[in-house]
């Protein structure tokens, strides 16, 4: 599927995926019209999806960031459809997760404070349909936050 040059556009664009195509080419070992040809045929195969810029929220006066887990009362068919799309309104909730097991979704919330926090958890979070059982972490650190792989 993946040749070698492929794998060295794709090191290169997780070191730096806003570098320009010249130089992408360049720390690949490609030529430019290779390189070109060979990131469409990546996007076509869905290997590529875009690029992306990471907000830093602490920067914007987001200082807390809880994690909840979310078990869901199942009884309802529709539990879990009508729990996301109501979780997708909170503008607080930054990332949605679903799994399977005891913990049925996480919430990645944050605030600008923990009375912010509280009063998102009180008048947004507590009022998502079928929430069975909600657990709280507190977001201390990040240890390790890495979305390349060794290719």
């Amino acid at each position: 599927m993946l040749d070698d040059s492929d794998r060295r556009l794709l090191r290169q664009l997780q070191a730096d995926p806003a570098q320009p195509v010249t130089e992408l080419a360049r720390a690949a070992g490609l030529a430019l019209a290779t390189t070109y040809k060979r990131l469409e045929r990546l996007e076509a195969q869905g290997i590529l999806r875009g690029q992306r810029m990471t907000i830093h929220w602490p920067a914007l006066g987001y200082a807390v960031e809880v994690s909840l887990r979310i078990t869901l009362d199942k009884t309802n068919p529709r539990a879990f459809d009508e729990f996301l799309a109501a979780a997708r309104d909170v503008p607080e909730v930054i990332e949605i997760q679903t799994f399977l097991g005891r913990v049925d979704a996480r919430l990645a919330v944050i605030a600008r404070s923990m009375s912010h926090y509280q009063e998102i958890y009180r008048d947004r979070i507590l009022s998502l349909p079928h929430i069975a059982d909600i657990e709280a972490l507190m977001h201390v650190a990040s240890v390790k936050n890495q979305q390349t792989l060794p290719l």
